[in-house]
């Protein structure tokens, strides 16, 4: 049975945070909010939810997934960045833009592009998001919650629910989110590539 919790956007309740990170060590998949939309999250290990993750979007071996990061602290163990991208990086987190980055050997290779060896990596400006990977020490593996055949993702948690009803174990209900996905950035080459326009000012990604 899927599960919904109803925690405040702006000031969450930590005992409920702490129920949703319960569900994610012990392998659960969840729905929770970010500042674009609602995304589907699980442990950055866990195969077994990962792969839920695929059969829920319809996914092949070659979509990056996205690590989802309190602060960029956490970059550092993950993604090969050079200091001119680590500045663009600083300046546009928190918020609404996904980065493509060169994966270290500490990202999980299930996680990765299979040729390029690239991750996705994001710092959401969302204080339930942010709460729930301080609660669990670590980043979230994240990815957005665009069903099949859909161009824009649910933004309703209680459509959530029923859409996905016992395909997740937690649905936070955290209020309404927005229709538009995260900008994506690709910095793994010489010069920034806008590889989608969503949410954000690119100008600074702009030749």
């Amino acid at each position: 049975m899927t599960k919904i919790l109803t925690i405040h956007p702006e000031n969450p309740q930590q005992r409920l945070v702490d129920q949703a990170v319960d569900i994610i060590r012990k392998g659960g998949l969840i729905a929770y909010p970010t500042d674009s939309a609602y995304a589907l999250g699980c442990h950055i290990g866990d195969k077994a939810a990962l792969d839920r993750i695929r059969a829920i979007r319809q996914l092949d071996k070659h979509k990056n997934f996205t690590l989802m990061c309190r602060d960029l602290s956490e970059l550092a163990s993950y993604a090969k960045v050079s200091n001119s991208d680590f500045r663009s990086l600083k300046a546009h987190t928190p918020g609404a833009y996904t980065f493509i980055l060169n994966a270290t050997p500490e990202v999980p290779r299930r996680l990765m592009h299979p040729k390029r060896k690239t991750i996705g990596m994001r710092v959401p400006d969302n204080a339930i998001a942010l709460a729930i990977m301080a609660t669990l020490g670590e980043p979230l593996m994240s990815s957005s919650l665009i069903l099949p055949g859909e161009e824009i993702p649910l933004t309703d948690p209680y459509d959530i629910k029923d859409s996905l009803s016992g395909q997740l174990d937690l649905v936070i209900d955290g209020g309404f989110c927005g229709f538009d996905a995260t900008s994506v950035i690709d910095l793994t080459g010489d010069e920034p590539q806008i590889t989608r326009r969503g949410c954000g000012d690119l100008s600074a990604f702009e030749s």
